[in-house]
């Protein structure tokens, strides 16, 4: 397909001129070297000629910053996005839609959303805010489910800066960061079992989790969430409990919740299932040397075995760690 059809880049946008924002001196005096790209796609089919569609490309430095899908068809949530950077053969990111932002199981609620990302409608609106960084090239892919027909019209929203340094939270992050996705889909785990989301060598700092989980009961729930840091030996806890680390409570005994740090994006009595997000740009988890993130299936007090009757059951897992890396 002729990216005329369906792309609109932007010029350069000098923003010098504009007021400086108290407690960002250091973003503003910055931002006169800015420049903003941005492509979009309205109700096209790229989808037809191949089943993995480029959506947008972008040569130079700089570093993605929100991304915007719309359609309707089966399976939405699945449909398979992918970021090559640097002319990467293999995407350093490859995710659901859905679970990119923390949904599970294609649940449905919206709209809701926090400053990084959010379900504004259904089936789609999904946002990614997630800032990507690229040093000579940016090339970002979409490829549908399975049961999607390949002729459906597709919408997207995917924009970015050059010129600004990487800021995640309160660190200024550098050059050679760059954010990857450590996926784990639909592993088995035995009961008290121990797991890891993600084993990591280098500097850097965990950006978001994400777990969904499906077993018999909730008990599951008591597991503990760790964080093994530069070779330690004994784990650093993040948590006393597994709704606890996505900063809920009583296994979830509220219902969905999806709150600028953490949310409850699916829960299920009937199948004993949930899914979840949690950020860490405002809580970070920082290494210098390797990290090993890892949670357990159940937990163990002293000789007793955590939970409302002490039997967590074998549980099927989904674990998305987002972290940046350098």
């Amino acid at each position: 397909m002729n990216r005329r059809e369906f792309s609109l880049w932007s010029a350069a946008l000098p923003l010098a001129g504009l007021p400086p924002v108290a407690g960002a001196v250091e973003s503003a005096a910055s931002v006169s070297g800015a420049r903003t790209f941005s492509q979009v796609g309205k109700e096209q089919r790229p989808f037809v000629q191949q089943p993995e569609a480029t959506l947008a490309e972008q040569s130079g430095s700089g570093f993605l910053d929100h991304m915007w899908f719309g359609g309707s068809f089966p399976d939405y949530p699945r449909v398979r996005l992918r970021v090559y950077v640097d002319g990467e053969d293999a995407a350093s990111i490859t995710t659901e839609l859905g679970f990119g932002a923390g949904v599970g199981f294609n649940d449905s609620a919206a709209p809701w959303g926090t400053r990084w990302s959010g379900v504004t409608g259904a089936p789609s609106g999904i946002f990614l805010n997630y800032r990507i960084p690229f040093s000579r090239h940016l090339r970002v892919t979409a490829e549908l489910p399975p049961a999607a027909a390949r002729d459906v019209p597709f919408w997207w929203i995917i924009r970015g800066l050059h010129g600004v340094p990487l800021r995640v939270g309160d660190f200024t992050l550098p050059p050679q960061a760059r954010l990857r996705l450590h996926r784990k889909e639909s592993f088995h785990v035995k009961p008290l079992e121990f797991f890891d989301l993600c084993r990591i060598s280098g500097e850097g700092m965990v950006f978001q989790v994400a777990m969904a989980a499906q077993s018999e009961n909730f008990e599951y729930l008591e597991g503990q969430m760790r964080a093994y840091v530069d070779g330690a030996s004994q784990p650093m806890m993040l948590s006393s409990g597994l709704e606890d680390y996505f900063l809920g409570t009583y296994y979830f005994n509220r219902g969905l919740y999806h709150l600028p740090q953490a949310g409850l994006t699916h829960k299920d009595e009937s199948n004993h299932s949930f899914s979840a997000y949690r950020f860490h740009d405002l809580d970070p988890i920082v290494f210098a040397k390797e990290l090993r993130l890892a949670c357990r299936c159940g937990e163990t007090i002293g000789d007793r075995i955590a939970g409302t009757t002490g039997h967590p059951q074998a549980t099927v897992y989904t674990t998305y760690a987002w972290v940046y890396e350098w």
